[in-house]
């Protein structure tokens, strides 16, 4: 009986920069770089309450507040250090963007600079970490501009306002029964996972491809009062069920970490929708562009599905400052494609005659 032999996450990217013959090494560095943070992070998360790692930073800061607006957990404080300090030393980087910092994150003075930037939510989901549900980390690879490369000079925020299409490479990692790393280099979606007893990576999930239809879709529910005509229409279709005219049932899911339902639509096909909504008007979305969509917007494309902001696809998006905020569906191709048609439509409007309403001049 013989044993089918995996990859290492090592071997994995000398497979693939052998594409590019002239390729120096610094990006497949930086992506082991990220992917040793990523190792950091999970245990971690492992350790839970015996690490002493839930909560709230200490309890002078238990209301510590992010740029986003948001509380920070201890584990969004460590997570953050761990990719910073285990990927600024290696000589790779031109800087940083991390959705828990207002600005860049400059690579010190005293350390080589290079030729890529990295961008990451250092937890995603971090809300469950005290619940002990499934959370992870996103990133992506973009390469810095020419003057910067040239100059050394520090990196500001209009370096970092690529759109997705210019993505060398996205990310994540996911912390749940088994730690993950699923990652495209622009060449298809690839899974590992973490053998804990080697402490390596190991290629389980080649060539992931997501069923461009599905019976599934993730939306938070408890928004449904704000949402726009398109995202209401579709939802009710999925709700109706057979008898509804998607002639089908539809099973719908939350978790509230989105790395976890990407991995669930990569692994086995769906729809997720975060939209914009009429909640807040202040803000055209409830999700990061640079940290959230674009990365996993890049993923989904990569394994044949599609990822949008429902009227346009996501990855042609041009960003217009560091934390911008946007609605995001992705998932099956074909599910994101209907929402897209159904932005596109006119809205129908229903006219209400009195003459002929329930109580009216010809109704008891």
């Amino acid at each position: 009986m013989t044993t089918r032999r995996r990859f290492t996450l090592t071997q994995y990217l000398i497979e693939q920069r052998r594409r590019f013959p002239s390729a120096s090494g610094d990006f497949n560095a930086l992506i082991l770089d990220v992917a040793l943070a990523c190792k950091a992070i999970a245990r971690s998360v492992a350790f839970g309450e015996l690490g002493s790692v839930l909560g709230h930073p200490t309890p002078e800061v238990a209301t510590s507040i992010n740029v986003q607006g948001e509380v920070q957990k201890k584990m969004d404080v460590i997570s953050n250090e761990y990719f910073t300090q285990m990927t600024e030393w290696g000589g790779h980087l031109a800087g940083m963007a991390s959705e828990e910092l207002e600005e860049p994150y400059q690579i010190p003075e005293t350390l080589q600079r290079g030729k890529y930037m990295l961008v990451f939510d250092p937890l995603d989901g971090s809300s469950n970490i005290d619940v002990n549900v499934t959370v992870g980390s996103i990133f992506s690879v973009l390469r810095a501009p020419q003057d910067v490369i040239d100059s050394g000079r520090d990196v500001v925020e209009a370096d970092f306002l690529q759109s997705g299409t210019q993505q060398l490479a996205a990310g994540y990692a996911l912390y749940g029964p088994t730690t993950m790393l699923v990652l495209t280099v622009g060449n298809g979606v690839s899974g590992f996972t973490l053998d804990p007893n080697l402490g390596q990576f190991m290629l389980t999930h080649p060539d992931i491809q997501i069923p461009v239809d599905t019976h599934e879709f993730a939306i938070n529910a408890s928004n449904a009062r704000f949402w726009e005509a398109p995202v209401k229409r579709y939802v009710d279709e999925c709700l109706a069920g057979k008898p509804g005219p998607r002639a089908k049932d539809f099973n719908m899911r939350w978790i509230a970490s989105m790395v976890a339902e990407a991995h669930r639509i990569l692994m086995r096909g769906g729809v997720f929708l975060y939209p914009r909504d009429t909640k807040d008007t202040s803000k055209p979305g409830r999700l990061r562009l640079l940290y959230e969509a674009n990365p996993v917007g890049m993923i989904m494309e990569q394994a044949g599905g599609r990822a949008s902001t429902g009227e346009v696809p996501m990855l042609g998006v041009q960003p217009t400052s560091l934390h911008q905020r946007i609605g995001l569906v992705f998932g099956s191709k074909n599910e994101v494609e209907r929402i897209e048609r159904y932005h596109a439509e006119p809205v129908k409007v229903e006219l209400h005659n009195p003459l002929f309403a329930e109580r009216s001049l010809f109704r008891d």
